[in-house]
């Protein structure tokens, strides 16, 4: 009986600990969760500040050493180059950026988060994108649109408001053409206090998504392994916690037999004690009863 009750006792313990360690570990993978997701943000948001500093910093050392003017740093005139859809276009300075700021760029790729770091002025033109867009021309469109992405204007809602954008770390949902969905990141580039246009982010949502659920599965397992770890301390400690009432019942089965000689010890001051010392009364009662029996 009393190993039902035991069971019953460790059962109901056992569920309502696996409740609050199930609200626990929810709350916690949310909170990790959230936490990271805003560790990769802020990192993406620095990363588009230093990169539009230093770009700023590199068209504005070209104007001043003579490479170009300043005119020609801001220029427009966008000469379309032939033969490709979406077109490409060459400016009066596309050329210089394709020396002076393509490693640059290609720094910020080795952060694994991010799929793309790249300048453009206010109009989405993009003089210089990274090494791993500016593959060979193979004539396939659909292999050139993922792999073949520079001197292009992206001036796509997402594109034309990230390279009008003066707030630093400017962040948008991106749908990217390649059918990749990512934030855009972006910060204004100044050329001699104007605005010139923005540095671009793209951080990869995918890779955001598996870091977090790479994080809830380690604290998944961590929460099992100390579910599981509790559920064999607490059905140990209940047994353990019933077995003097499993004693009390047997002496309670042998007063009931008739057997009241042996003395009941007593060794604790709590309820199962108490119950000890009423059925060691008993026990006297019955003896003194029964004693008084026999001499009849």
């Amino acid at each position: 009986m009393f190993n039902r009750i035991g069971i019953k006792v460790a059962a109901k313990v056992n569920l309502v600990l696996l409740l609050v360690i199930a609200a626990g570990s929810f709350y916690v993978i949310k909170q990790q969760s959230a936490s990271l997701e805003e560790q990769l943000l802020e990192r993406g948001k620095i990363e588009s500040i230093v990169g539009a500093k230093l770009v700023g910093k590199v068209i504005e050392e070209a104007v001043d050493n003579g490479v170009f003017s300043i005119n020609d740093a801001f220029d427009t005139d966008y000469v379309e180059i032939p033969g490709f859809d979406p077109p490409k276009y060459h400016t009066r300075y596309d050329f210089y950026l394709d020396k002076a700021i393509l490693a640059l760029e290609d720094e910020f790729l080795k952060d694994e988060s991010v799929v793309f770091a790249v300048t453009v002025d206010t109009n989405g033109y993009l003089p210089t994108h990274n090494t791993r867009y500016q593959n060979p021309i193979t004539g396939d469109q659909q292999k050139d649109l993922v792999g073949n992405r520079t001197k292009r204007i992206f001036n796509d809602p997402v594109g034309i408001k990230a390279a009008r954008n003066e707030k630093e770390a400017f962040k948008q949902t991106y749908y990217r053409d390649t059918g990749e969905i990512m934030w855009d990141i972006s910060s204004p580039i100044y050329v001699k206090g104007k605005h010139w246009g923005g540095f671009r982010i793209g951080f990869s949502l995918e890779k955001t998504l598996a870091a977090q659920a790479k994080l809830q599965t380690t604290l998944i397992i961590i929460m099992g392994i100390i579910l599981l770890i509790s559920l064999l301390l607490v059905s140990l400690i209940v047994n353990q916690s019933m077995r003097p009432l499993e004693e009390l019942t047997e002496i309670a089965s042998d007063l009931a037999d008739g057997r009241v000689d042996e003395k009941i010890e007593i060794t604790s001051n709590d309820e199962i004690g108490r119950l000890a010392d009423v059925l060691e009364r008993l026990r006297v009662s019955l003896k003194v009863a029964m004693d008084r029996l026999k001499r009849r």
